[in-house]
């Protein structure tokens, strides 16, 4: 079938909610859903998936987000792909969605697999994922710290006073683990200050967004002995230039940087810098996680942990064994 003769592509959006185990909680508030778009683009038999998670901390919500996708209908019934969706839509989780989207129809449609597109040298291999602890008391996170005792990696969600109670209670429950702390934007200066030291004795390698990211200043040659890593503040590659006094580490998601196309360039640019790569995610299934497999190929710090949040994941999924996720197979994406 030549393309003069090929059926137009069409764009199906479709929003899913998926029950998180218990609740997620952070400094910004708590969750019991994970409430994801899924953008599906289909020539034929040929279908290409992409699932974002549209976030009220940017001003995203489904509603919008879903209608974003819809307007790219005539775009993509076209023949518009990536660089023509990256150029007309800002980023966010609706590009994210979109463009993974195009990924995973391009590799099924040429028969050649999305790492070998993106110009990866190598296939994908297992990586360590973080597992993720959400905000709570002491007790609460050390038990479930000890539930978890045997992960290598494990990711706290903190908020400020009282937070070295919360890593104290961690580190005694799970005394071999490495541990990432995230304070999603909830520290001031003086928490760092207060904090770092004894961080940097518990074993703690990370701290993620401790600073507002519209207040980071502050963090310009700020002496830390645990390194800083950037997520609200880091969207594309355009801010690489800006963070890089700033922070040692930037957390790549792909809802912030627009999809998969975006984050190699960003991951390029701030390997560049002399920045560290984490490749990070929102709570939602393995279809968003899938594309993210192929940033965090090499990177210093994999959090793709997910679908482990959730009560079921969807079907085909990624498969995680102990601390290790394997990349995506075909029927998934990619």
């Amino acid at each position: 079938m030549t393309s003069a003769t090929a059926p137009r592509r069409t764009l199906t959006v479709r929003r899913e909610s998926w029950p998180i185990r218990g609740s997620f909680r952070i400094a910004r508030g708590a969750k019991t859903a994970a409430q994801v778009v899924v953008a599906e683009i289909g020539q034929g038999e040929l279908v290409g998936r992409g699932e974002c998670v549209p976030y009220a901390r940017y001003g995203e919500s489904v509603e919008r987000v879903a209608a974003s996708i819809v307007a790219m209908t005539e775009v993509i019934a076209g023949g518009g792909g990536r660089a023509e969706i990256n150029r007309l839509m800002p980023a966010g989780a609706a590009r994210n969605a979109l463009d993974c989207a195009l990924w995973d129809f391009d590799a099924k449609l040429s028969g050649r697999p999305a790492w070998q597109l993106a110009g990866l040298a190598a296939a994908p291999t297992p990586l360590v994922t973080a597992v993720t602890i959400s905000l709570d008391t002491p007790e609460a996170m050390a038990a479930a710290a000890a539930a978890l005792a045997d992960r290598p990696l494990l990711k706290l969600k903190l908020t400020g006073d009282g937070d070295l109670e919360r890593v104290r209670a961690v580190r005694d429950a799970a005394p071999n683990a490495r541990l990432i702390v995230d304070a999603n934007e909830s520290w001031t200066i003086e928490h760092l200050h207060w904090f770092g030291v004894e961080m940097a004795d518990l074993g703690v390698e990370l701290i993620e967004q401790p600073l507002p990211a519209d207040a980071d200043g502050p963090l310009i040659g700020f002496p830390s002995p645990v390194a800083i890593g950037a997520d609200e503040s880091c969207h594309d590659a355009g801010g690489v230039a800006r963070l890089a006094n700033r922070y040692q580490v930037v957390n790549i998601k792909l809802d912030k940087t627009g999809g998969l196309t975006e984050a190699l360039v960003l991951k390029a640019a701030a390997e560049a810098a002399g920045l560290g790569v984490m490749v990070g995610c929102m709570v939602a299934t393995s279809l968003a996680m899938a594309p993210a497999m192929l940033v965090a190929q090499g990177a210093r710090f994999t959090d793709l942990d997910g679908p482990l949040l959730l009560d079921a994941d969807r079907e085909p999924g990624l498969r995680y064994e102990g601390a290790w996720v394997n990349p995506p197979q075909p029927p998934l994406w990619g």
